[in-house]
């Protein structure tokens, strides 16, 4: 991008007095609010309510190579200020203050180079595209008829700026500042889409029933350089500039995984390229953990968490029935994302992340202005949430089926980042129908298959475990209805002496008739998926995630009749 010809060259000089000026209207301000500068406002994480105010402006403008280190540096910047503004409190007579609020944009504070406004050029610094930020709370603070106490308006007009002529507000810590007052109690919302900085002001309830709405499209950097306007350093032709630097940037792809499956780790190994990261809680090919055994070979950087890995891990083992495990499960998880975020330096363009990360890293803002892929091995939390409860009104005597609901904070997160998500990557039949289009099908990894031995009429084999939502009630119904010998293959978990009045036994598949897995709810059908390499019968849901095929017969789940009649047409009963 040429400055223009008239314009003249910067000198070093130039930087020196303009950081004198700087220093010294920061001290101005300093001194003359002693005392009297605004509070810093609370901030709420339930911040619900109705759309008093919104503004939402394109992230990504810039499409040259040259321009794009400061394009992913200004959006990491807007990540950060989200997650410092996000759920501010605004009470009436309360000042907002632009840099009260936010803090001095610091690489300390995880900030880094974007473009700012300088002497009639955009130059690089720390924490720089805030100003679309600015732009976009000062907008909403004029839609939601905030008093202004102080507004700046930029020295000269942004390359590809849609904000409308007198509606931009310009900062710069911290002597120039955006300061505006609520007429009512508003909470502010900040928060990142894939290519899209949305800002709201929210209020619990409408005012005369009616809800604003009003979206002003646009933002700072969205078309190349129109006449009058100012010129970017990153693709600037004065090469007698000492501020000339010529750079470029290529996005990445970040990999944040969890446990592993054979499908997902295939997927990974033939999709990462040269430049890619890898974030995982711990190397399973050094610490001989199988669950964790991702291939590491040709990312450029891998980074593990063992010791914090290893601490939860204990955690999950102390843990003494299904709800104190689950909860283990939803704190090491929290762990683990603050330590895979690690990794999302501002060239990461892309995230490929583990559903068991997923809402923490949303809830935190590191997702926004990134494609997001996510590794799915279960059902959202929601519909799993859904099902259970749907089943508990059925069969209320089951207490496992209500022993445990996870945080609604966290299935907001979760809901909310795979509606943004763009692609779900998943062997899961019953998942990957969720997200239609959005889906991508892996095949299931199929097992070697085994000798089967004599079958053993009137044997069938429970997958298990033994817990309601596996179905275990309505394959102990089976069994005593055709007098079956179950082979249980899975841990007991449902209530003592389940099993009472039913033969059963624990030596495999061995002689076996068909395996049953009757499941309401079913992640990792593996021995489902053995049953049917070995040329077993398999009965199951469509819970399980496995598509139709010679050997699979589907029956609904939470119905032991159907059940009964299916184990009597492989029978010949």
């Amino acid at each position: 991008m040429a400055v223009l010809e008239a314009s003249r060259v910067p000198t070093r000089a130039d930087a020196v007095l303009f950081a004198l000026k700087m220093q010294a209207l920061r001290a101005r301000r300093f001194v003359l609010e002693l005392g009297r500068a605004p509070k810093r406002l609370p901030r709420t994480a339930a911040a619900a309510g109705v759309i008093v105010a919104q503004s939402r402006a394109p992230l990504w403008g810039e499409t040259r190579a040259g321009e794009q280190r400061l394009q992913q540096g200004k959006v990491e910047n807007l990540r950060v200020a989200a997650r410092r503004l996000d759920g501010t409190v605004l009470e009436p007579g309360a000042v907002f203050s632009f840099w009260r609020q936010m803090g001095r944009a610091s690489a300390r504070h995880g900030f880094v180079e974007g473009r700012m406004l300088q002497e009639g050029c955009l130059v690089p610094a720390v924490g720089g595209g805030l100003c679309q930020l600015s732009n976009a709370l000062y907008d909403v603070a004029l839609q939601a008829e905030c008093a202004i106490v102080e507004r700046h308006a930029h020295s000269r007009r942004v390359p590809g700026a849609a904000t409308p002529a007198g509606r931009d507000a310009t900062v710069a810590w911290n002597y120039v500042d955006l300061r505006f007052v609520a007429p009512e109690r508003l909470v502010l919302r900040v928060a990142l889409t894939r290519d899209a900085l949305v800002v709201s002001l929210l209020k619990s309830s409408p005012r005369h029933g009616e809800v604003d709405t009003r979206s002003v499209p646009g933002g700072e950097e969205t078309s190349p350089l129109g006449d009058g306007g100012a010129g970017s350093c990153d693709s600037c032709d004065r090469t007698d500039c000492f501020r000339h630097q010529r750079t470029s940037a290529v996005g990445r792809t970040a990999f944040l995984v969890d446990e592993n499956c054979p499908e997902l780790r295939a997927f990974v190994a033939r999709t990462r390229k040269d430049g890619d990261v890898l974030a995982l809680p711990l190397d399973g090919a050094r610490w001989g953990v199988a669950r964790y055994r991702w291939e590491t070979d040709g990312f450029a950087r891998v980074q593990a968490a063992p010791v914090a890995a290893l601490l939860q891990g204990f955690a999950l083992r102390r843990a003494k029935d299904g709800p104190q495990r689950r909860a283990a499960e939803i704190k090491r998880a929290r762990a683990m994302a603050v330590r895979a975020a690690r990794v999302l330096t501002p060239d990461m363009t892309d995230v490929v992340v583990a559903q068991s990360l997923l809402p923490h890293l949303w809830r935190d803002g590191h997702l926004g202005g990134r494609r997001v892929t996510v590794l799915m091995t279960r059902m959202p939390t929601a519909a799993i949430q859904a099902r259970l409860d749907a089943a508990t009104r059925k069969f209320p005597d089951r207490a496992s089926l209500a022993d445990f609901r996870a945080d609604p904070v966290l299935v907001t997160a979760e809901t909310q980042a795979l509606a943004a998500a763009d692609t779900i990557v998943t062997p899961h039949a019953e998942i990957a129908a969720l997200f239609a289009e959005r889906a991508t099908l892996l095949d299931w990894a199929m097992p070697a298959p085994v000798p089967r031995g004599t079958i053993v009429p009137g044997r069938i084999a429970f997958a298990g475990p033994t817990i309601a939502r596996k179905g275990a009630y309505e394959v102990r119904e089976a069994a005593q209805a055709l007098d079956l010998e179950v082979v249980l293959l899975g841990a007991e978990l449902e209530v003592r002496d389940f099993w009472r009045g039913v033969r059963t036994r624990r030596d495999g598949l061995e002689g076996a008739m068909a395996l049953v897995q009757p499941a309401l709810l079913e992640d990792a059908p593996r021995r489902v998926l053995a049953a049917l390499a070995n040329g077993m019968p398999v009965i199951a849901t469509a819970a399980c995630g496995i598509v139709p095929q010679p050997g699979l017969m589907l029956v609904p789940a939470g119905n032991a009749e159907t059940l009964v009649a299916a184990l009597r047409a492989i029978s010949g009963a």
